[in-house]
């Protein structure tokens, strides 16, 4: 029998020059009948701790640390998942082989999403509006996926405060990145999450490679 996953998308250190080590984009997936139920959980989460911001990696503070480690521990004990790739973005050398750095954009959104696609279900595509081109964007990247799969339905930009899983990934996504790109971790907070999830994922670090259909950590070697 078909069933149909929502995929939501984000990215970190995506920008070429910005002089961080590590690109990543991620993503956190689940059952399309399953999406109702876990946004209102979170929303539950939220009023349990008087949260009324957006979740955003960039606003751990001490002040709501106790929110995001429950938020933690509830990704962890669901259904939902997250894959992430990261990309050591001084092997990049577009132009080496005659394609542009938004052309490898492409490539590795490819990368994110066509692990362990079932041809038997279907697939609807979220990604974080970044700029103008957004929606040019998208309908590229949704050709090129369906080029081998063609299982996926939409492929869509949306605004982060539509969706509490789209600020999951988010959230999710700016671990990965802070824990491989800041090598000083001056934010308690953040280091006390980054604990929680290598506890719950049964990973020493976040930074190499696992196999967990869980939390899918993939560095991508283009030596």
């Amino acid at each position: 029998m078909s069933k149909t996953f929502n995929i939501y998308c984000d990215e970190s250190c995506h920008i070429q020059h910005d002089h961080k080590r590590f690109m990543f984009l991620g993503s956190v997936s689940c059952a399309y009948p399953q999406v109702k139920r876990h946004t209102e959980r979170i929303d539950e989460l939220k009023r349990k701790h008087n949260f009324y911001a957006e979740i955003k990696w960039s606003n751990v503070s001490i002040s709501k640390v106790k929110f995001y480690l429950d938020l933690v521990d509830y990704f962890f004990d669901t259904d939902l998942r997250f894959r992430a790739i990261g990309i050591e973005k001084e092997q990049v050398h577009c132009e080496d082989f005659g394609y542009s750095y938004d052309d490898f954009y492409y490539r590795m959104y490819y990368q994110l999403l066509n692990y362990r696609i079932d041809t038997l279900n279907h697939y609807n595509v979220y990604l974080d509006i970044k700029d103008t081109l957004s929606a040019i964007k998208v309908r590229r990247l949704k050709d090129i996926l369906n080029v081998k799969f063609g299982v996926f339905r939409n492929v869509q930009s949306i605004r982060s405060e539509e969706s509490l899983l789209l600020q999951l990934a988010d959230f999710l996504m700016g671990a990965i990145s802070y824990n491989a790109n800041d090598e000083l971790k001056q934010n308690p907070a953040k280091v006390q999450i980054i604990e929680k999830i290598k506890r719950h994922a049964n990973l020493p670090d976040l930074d190499k490679t696992n196999y967990s259909s869980k939390l899918n950590i993939f560095f991508i070697d283009l030596k």
